[in-house]
């Protein structure tokens, strides 16, 4: 099924992305995106939404098992508390992925804003998994409490731009970050640190980024051709020293 979204009200678009996932659609090609909010939010079928243009905020929160994929630039919240599904953006995306995150997968291929991966969490089985192929802005897993963030630093439009910003990690206390290449150490925050990677985080990450470059049409050697360094959280309380203790 294939809807023009040229001068479409968000409310409207989403209104008629939903019947078509009521009606059994299980491929909506979406064309002349510009920035309507809240695509794909709380679809819970496999449908697949391929997008055309530049969706607004909050694209494919809470989702719950769907597929969409961005052939150009995103915004801001995408996956917002998703829980399963996919979403796949061949360019740029904004500020705040992946918040709450507790399930599924976040494949980008350039460079992401600030605050990625925050709040990020496993929830009993489920692991998200958020990839960024280009560099990060500042607070790169942020209060970050399970799941997997990978950097690789590869596919930015701007090659002199550092691989992450500061305050790397802030309040981080679980999950893993896999950055390729390795961390500037003085952008990270106190409560991480940088460790080697074992075998078993190796043949972890190795699964990751085949999928991730099958999505993106890129080539894994070149991808898996650089170390790889993890950093975890110190403490998982690393701001337990803050608070008052609990009366007797």
């Amino acid at each position: 099924m294939k809807i023009d979204a040229q001068g479409v009200y968000y409310r409207d678009l989403n209104n008629q992305i939903r019947s078509a996932v009521a009606s059994g659609a299980e491929k909506i090609e979406l064309v002349n995106v510009n920035g309507q909010y809240f695509i794909g939010d709380g679809i819970n079928r496999p449908v697949t939404i391929s997008i055309k243009g530049v969706p607004g905020n909050d694209l494919g929160a809470f989702m719950n098992g769907a597929t969409i994929v961005v052939w150009d630039n995103a915004q801001d919240n995408i996956g917002n508390t998703m829980n399963a599904g996919k979403v796949v953006v061949h360019g740029h995306a904004g500020d705040v992925l992946g918040y709450g995150m507790r399930g599924g997968r976040i494949h980008i291929l350039k460079d992401v804003g600030y605050r990625v991966g925050i709040h990020m969490k496993s929830y009993q089985e489920n692991k998200p998994v958020l990839i960024a192929g280009g560099k990060a802005g500042d607070f790169f897993g942020e209060y970050m409490a399970g799941g997997v963030l990978v950097l690789l630093g590869m596919f930015s439009d701007d090659p002199e731009k550092p691989m992450h910003g500061y305050c790397f990690g802030t309040g981080m206390h679980g999950g893993t970050i896999f950055v390729r290449g390795g961390v500037d150490e003085a952008k990270l925050s106190r409560e991480v640190g940088v460790f080697e990677l074992t075998g078993e985080d190796r043949q972890e990450l190795d699964g990751y980024l085949k999928e991730y470059c099958k999505d993106l049409k890129l080539d894994p050697k070149e991808v898996l051709g650089e170390k790889f360094v993890k950093v975890l959280p110190k403490s998982k309380r690393p701001y337990g020293n803050l608070y008052c203790p609990m009366p007797r």
